[in-house]
């Protein structure tokens, strides 16, 4: 199919909602929209994407002018049919009123009915329960009779056996009072002991204590004097410290003036040791240059010590001596 396929434009008219609304009566609707959903464009240019997207929309307007009448038509229809429910549930509900007055005397008298045979039924029951009561009585009033023949002849027996039986309870009552002030006494004697015990473990206790307490003390004492001792020693060790130390400083002092002292010496000694050696050295030049002047130049002794002082005081131009 080209992609000029266009769908014709889709309208219902009201008329022909009932012909159209039934079983497979939009089948025409869905074969144009089937037959616009065949075209296939081309995914990879733009205007296929764009014809893509027009198809769906068409598809959709075309479900829209289909759905849109249709529920339209099924308003309708319901909207029809509600006066006949309406009607219908009037209709019903007479007729179980009219059948429920029909029925009421029946029902009436088959409670009645109900009602006579509970009452007999009850009534039964207590007849058969006054014969169980009279039978229960006529029983007990034999028994009774019976009973009272055999009390009569065991009379004697009885008595006999009633002051026995008072004897044996008044021994009981007797031992039984005796054991309980044995009991009592008992429980004096144990209660007195446990008293004792219980005085005696005081005093060991407060005993104790008071030991526990002496030696505590002793304790105390003894690690207090060990302590003072212990800082006393500790202060005599500090003192000496300090004292040993400042012995130190003092001795490193005078053995720095000691040392600087003797450097001073030493250097005051080297200076004079190397000013008499350079004068040495220079006398000995000056005597070699004299004695060199008094050779070679003719000049008396006076004469070369005299050239000899003006060169050294640079009074000759261009003339110095190297020492």
């Amino acid at each position: 199919m080209s992609e000029t396929t266009e769908l014709a434009v889709l309208e219902i008219k009201p008329e022909q909602a009932p012909a159209l609304y039934v079983a497979n009566g939009l089948d025409a609707y869905l074969d144009q929209i089937r037959e616009l959903a065949a075209e296939v464009p081309d995914v990879t240019t733009k205007k296929g994407r764009d014809r893509i997207g027009s198809l769906a929309r068409m598809v959709g307007s075309s479900k829209k002018a289909i759905e849109e009448p249709g529920r339209a038509y099924l308003k309708q229809l319901k909207e029809a049919v509600k006066p006949a429910e309406e009607e219908l549930r009037r209709f019903t509900r007479e007729c179980d009123t009219i059948r429920d007055k029909i029925l009421a005397p029946r029902a009436e008298w088959d409670a009645e009915q109900d009602r006579i045979a509970a009452e007999e039924q009850m009534n039964a029951w207590h007849a058969e329960a006054l014969e169980m009561n009279a039978a229960h009585d006529k029983a007990a009033a034999e028994k009774f009779e019976s009973d009272h023949e055999l009390a009569l002849l065991m009379n004697k027996d009885f008595d006999r056996e009633r002051e026995e039986a008072r004897a044996e309870a008044e021994r009981q009552r007797i031992a039984h009072e005796d054991e309980i002030k044995r009991q009592a006494i008992e429980q004096e004697r144990i209660e007195a002991e446990q008293k004792q015990q219980r005085e005696r473990d005081e005093a060991a206790r407060r005993e104790r204590e008071l030991q526990d307490r002496a030696e505590q003390e002793k304790r105390d004492r003894i690690a207090n004097e060990q302590r003072l001792e212990q800082e006393k020693q500790e202060a005599i060790e500090e003192e000496q410290r300090k004292a040993r130390e400042q012995a130190d400083r003092i001795k490193r002092e005078n053995d720095a003036k000691e040392a600087a002292r003797l450097a001073e010496e030493k250097r005051i000694a080297d200076e004079n040791a190397r000013r008499a050696a350079n004068v040495q050295h220079r006398k000995n030049i000056n005597n070699q240059a004299k004695a060199n002047l008094i050779a070679s130049a003719g000049l008396t002794e006076e004469q070369a010590i005299a050239v000899i002082t003006a060169i050294a005081k640079g009074e000759v131009t261009a003339i110095r001596i190297t020492y």
